[in-house]
């Protein structure tokens, strides 16, 4: 269950780092301006932020491997509609498609590890290993997608991403437990307070 929740994390990791590296190529091939560059990495930096928490509560009311897998799907979706784009504003719209669905990853992984992972010691372990993985994506980032751009061109960085993602969704749907908070809370819309 760690390996994929880890995997899962790795992807939306290596999606932040990957994209700077394709800019250039991304560019020349689309004839994008910088400003529109910016918003292929701003749109996706937006959107994963502001849903966060709004993905982590949906996951402890309906469930954490539901949301979870529905986030996977939206990044692989994501992931295959950006190496399709055939344009700068398509690119920038289908990776907000891709950030929608890495919000559901990055907190509903990490709750299911901390309600997977009971023991103090076992859960500091798979807490270190799933940051750890974080980490190790952000520097794999760069170079492998400098790789795939002088490859196969930038469509490339998109590409690895839809093995991982298939391959998480059939592990979760395998090996992860549903699991919803024991007393869902109720809504806290910014308007009742």
């Amino acid at each position: 269950m760690l390996v994929i929740c880890c995997l899962s994390l790795f992807i939306v990791g290596l999606d932040s780092t990957i994209v700077n590296v394709a800019l250039p190529s991304i560019g020349r091939d689309l004839h994008a301006t910088v400003a529109g560059l910016q918003w292929t990495i701003d749109g996706y930096t937006l959107v994963l932020a502001s849903l966060l928490m709004l993905s982590g509560a949906t996951a402890d009311r309906v469930g954490r491997r539901r949301v979870f897998q529905i986030g996977l799907a939206l990044f692989t979706i994501g992931s295959g509609l950006c190496s399709l784009a055939p344009g700068l504003g398509w690119l920038v719209a289908f990776r907000m498609v891709q950030a929608v669905g890495g919000s559901m990853l990055n907190p509903v992984a990490m709750s299911i590890i901390t309600n997977t992972f009971t023991d103090r010691a076992e859960r500091a372990r798979a807490l270190g290993v799933w940051g750890g993985t974080f980490a190790l994506s952000m520097a794999i980032g760069p170079v492998l997608g400098g790789l795939l751009v002088s490859s196969v061109g930038w469509r490339g960085i998109f590409w690895v991403n839809i093995p991982v993602g298939l391959a998480a969704i059939a592990l979760a749907a395998k090996f992860v437990p549903e699991s919803k908070a024991p007393k869902a809370r109720r809504p806290d819309p910014v308007w009742a307070r």
